[in-house]
């Protein structure tokens, strides 16, 4: 359940891609109450997403729903004496509107023309990530909305499922809880260092990371995750110069106890035996007042790369650990208040890339490379009415420390063998306050944030029994901020949109060598603005077009690298973005069998920063020059019939170095002279077809299938001698069936169902990368058996 300026998700479990047709009955005893938490108790027992999107309704009184009924039914019941409508959007999905009023027939003055109401019968989900209360189809620019499945939400999914879904986002693959994502091409590189992610990660509305790699949270009991492309400089500040990422996760449902249990084991062909297991504990603790949640899960992904200079098999195993709990109190002295708690560690005993010319799934290394994540975060949100407006208020603070070791055996010219580490502390606090309000056809949003993130890099070289401390780097970042975004209907059928942010950023690093003294140390202070302005054109009640102005920037900072034979501090630039974006919309999301979603951009990049490695291996982050990227993305979905679902997703990119700096010249390249110009890590092209078939088999009983094909296609690691390898240019068959018995679902899954090989990445190991012969294959042929229950 996510509860956001007088917005209402109550979702329970859904087994796999089941449409709820309505003439299955459950028996309801729901008494009376707020229509918020009898729409949640509906939601929870018929095992459906129900969206409350009109502010104003959630408090309204209900008769509640007894006896055994429908959910057409039951949803009449609930909503009687009320101004609420239901309306049914896809497979499982309800929409709760307000009743437009009668018009009266009665003699009266001409009135002037009447507009289309903001949110109509045809409105799908709302978009919380725009912080406005705009639906779907009315959202003035490119968002994608993933409702997460059964098997996704299951323990075990994890980040990488989004990607494998959406084209568009694309990411690395060093290995799980080490990756960074890309949105659209906005890539800088495919490194992580000290520069700002170009992609946001949320958690609700919780920011997860400011440099940091992914932080891998588990999908388990999220509802679904939201895409907004960037830049979302208004809006959400440096660091979306590509978008967000925000996960919605299920929050306590005050009313109703829950639980909820799952479990797999899979095995992978030529590795190991996966298996993993999670529960969810929801219980109220003062009816309609007080509700906590808590998940709990851990696993193992199986390994399936051997190293028989070590002796060892399936050595890039990874097990995986944590808790999310929630507490949440409603009308606490008027405020709705949450508290949280995120934990999760994560264990890889290896790298999982191998070597070009070595056996297939091998890599003959004397060193094992083992990858920890910690994760831990923890956060109040609370919000209340305010007259006519919201006030909504967010702080957290987020702990992580990440270590890595490589194996630089060969770095002093020898074959004695040589451990590189690197450890990485972080700490972000960051905090946002908002007002939001206005009616449906002018929603405004404004508000101030502020946000620290510190992180302390050390790096070590040493012989393997040895101790040796190279460098540490402690960076500081504070920036404070004051944004704001307001829509406006200026005709019947165009809308207007304008916003942006102001953003005080100063910036702090020093390094140290040898433990010794700080050597250099530095600060920057800058202030920037990031606006935004838009246009969206409803012609008829099909069809739409939006036009969008988006900018963002990321803040200067410091990096390391190395001269002649010493570590040095080097500083690099502020980065920005300019993007323009024409997009269209066909077909009705509810009641159209066919819609289609489109859009093309391009971006203008100026000054990007790049954190990038240097031969023997040593990170250095620089200014790289100025980049164009162009594309084309498009969805569409067809529903030929009622338990049938087709969608096609393909994104085109052609990014160019336009403008190198100095010293990064980009040469024709001898295989493809327009990709060694591409930015990296980017696919000039990809595309996902998708079928999801879903049918009742008998009261009680569903039988769901679903179905993909993945074209990712060709990329290149970097730019420059070294980074010029190519990555990519494969083909993915995915495979998922299950079987619903009222609260039980059984499912089997088949991942690279051809067991296709192919290089995901050229890269696994900083030190050993001039070799230029590093790969990291696809997972082998994967098949998954789970079970989950609803109580």
């Amino acid at each position: 359940m996510v509860i956001n300026k007088g917005i209402v998700a109550a979702t329970a479990l859904i087994a796999g891609l089941a449409s709820t047709t309505g003439a299955h009955a459950e028996t309801y005893d729901i008494p009376p109450g707020r229509l918020e938490d009898v729409l949640i108790s509906i939601g929870l027992r018929a095992r459906v997403t129900i969206i409350l999107a009109e502010p104003g309704l959630a408090a309204q009184n209900s008769p509640g729903a007894r006896g055994r009924l429908s959910l057409q039914a039951a949803l009449a019941q609930a909503l009687r004496g009320t101004n609420g409508v239901a309306r049914t959007y896809g497979p499982g999905i309800i929409r709760i509107i307000r009743r437009r009023p009668a018009r009266t027939t009665a003699a009266q003055p001409a009135p002037k023309p009447s507009t289309p109401s903001y949110i109509d019968d045809a409105t799908p989900i709302i978009v919380t990530a725009s912080k406005q209360n705009i639906a779907f189809d009315r959202y003035p620019g490119s968002v994608k909305l993933v409702d997460l499945t059964e098997d996704m939400r299951a323990a075990g999914s994890d980040m990488a499922s989004l990607s494998q879904r959406l084209p568009a986002l694309g990411s690395t693959n060093l290995g799980p809880g080490r990756n960074k994502f890309f949105i659209r091409g906005i890539a800088d590189s495919s490194f992580t260092g000290p520069t700002q992610a170009t992609t946001g990660q949320y958690l609700g509305d919780i920011r997860l990371n400011y440099s940091a790699p992914d932080p891998d949270l588990s999908l388990y009991d999220m509802q679904r995750a939201e895409i907004l492309v960037g830049p979302q400089g208004a809006l959400y500040g440096a660091g979306s110069l590509g978008g967000i990422i925000r996960l919605v996760p299920t929050a306590p449902d005050l009313a109703a106890s829950a639980g909820s249990a799952s479990a797999s084991i899979g095995t992978t062909h030529k590795g190991g035996i996966s298996h993993d297991a999670a529960a969810m504990l929801n219980l109220p603790l003062s009816h309609d007042r007080i509700a906590a949640r808590l998940i709990v899960y851990g696993g193992r992904a199986a390994g399936y790369i051997d190293a028989p200079a070590q002796d060892r098999r399936d050595i890039n195993g990874t097990t995986r650990s944590g808790q999310r709990f929630t507490l949440r109190a409603r009308d606490a002295g008027g405020w709705d208040i949450s508290l949280g708690i995120v934990r999760q560690k994560m264990r890889s005993e290896d790298g999982q890339y191998t070597f070009r010319g070595d056996p297939p799934l091998t890599r003959d290394a004397p060193i094992a490379q083992p990858f920890a994540n910690d994760y831990r975060l923890g956060y109040v949100t609370a919000q209340r009415r305010l007259g006519m407006a919201d006030l909504f208020t967010a702080t957290s603070v987020a702990r992580h420390r990440l270590d890595a070791v490589f194996d630089a055996t060969g770095l002093d010219g020898t074959t004695a063998p040589i451990v590189a580490g690197e450890s990485n502390h972080i700490t972000l606090f960051s905090h946002e306050s908002r007002m939001s309000g206005g009616d449906a056809e002018t929603p405004w949003v404004g508000g101030f944030a502020l946000l620290v993130n510190s992180s302390r890099v050390a790096l070590s070289i040493a012989p393997r029994d040895g101790s040796s401390l190279l460098g540490e780097v402690a960076n500081r970042q504070a920036e404070a901020a004051l944004f704001g975004k307001y829509a406006h209907r200026l005709t019947s059928s165009l809308t207007g949109t304008i916003g942006g942010r102001l953003t005080f950023a100063r910036n702090r690093q020093a390094l140290s060598v040898d433990r010794a003294d700080v050597i250099d140390h530095q600060s920057s202070t800058e202030m920037r603005w990031s606006g935004t302005l838009a246009l969206d054109w409803r012609p008829t009640g099909q069809s739409s077009f939006f036009f969008q102005y988006q900018q963002g920037y990321r803040p200067g900072g410091l990096g390391i690298t190395l001269a002649e034979t010493r570590l040095e501090s080097r500083e690099f630039s502020a980065d920005d973005l300019h993007l323009y974006e024409l997009g269209m919309r066909l077909g009705s999301s509810e009641h159209a069998p066919f819609s289609a979603r489109a859009a093309i951009f391009i971006a203008d990049w100026r000054d990007i920063q790049a954190d990038l490695i240097r031969d023997p291996g040593l990170p250095y982050t620089a200014n790289i020059g100025r980049g164009i990227i162009r594309g084309l993305d498009v969805d569409l979905t067809w529903q030929p019939e009622a338990a049938l679902t087709l969608t096609v997703s393909a994104f085109l990119n052609d990014s160019e170095l336009s403008h190198p700096a100095a010293g990064y010249i980009v040469s024709d390249g001898e295989d493809d002279g327009r990709l060694t110009r591409a930015l990296p890590n980017v696919p000039r092209n990809g595309a996902r077809l998708g079928a999801a078939w879903s049918r009742k088999v008998s009261d009680g009983t569903r039988f769901n299938a679903d179905a993909s094909l993945r074209y990712v296609g060709r990329s290149h690691l970097g730019f420059g001698p070294l980074l010029d390898v190519y990555q990519g240019g494969y083909l993915v068959t995915d495979a998922t069936t299950s079987i619903d018995f009222n609260s039980v679902s059984v499912s089997i899954s088949i991942g690279n169902a051809a067991d296709v090989r192919a290089d995901t990445f050229a890269y696994g190991n900083p030190y050993s990368l001039a070799q230029r012969k590093q790969m990291t294959p696809l997972r082998p042929r994967t098949i998954k058996l789970g079970i989950s229950a609803r109580f």
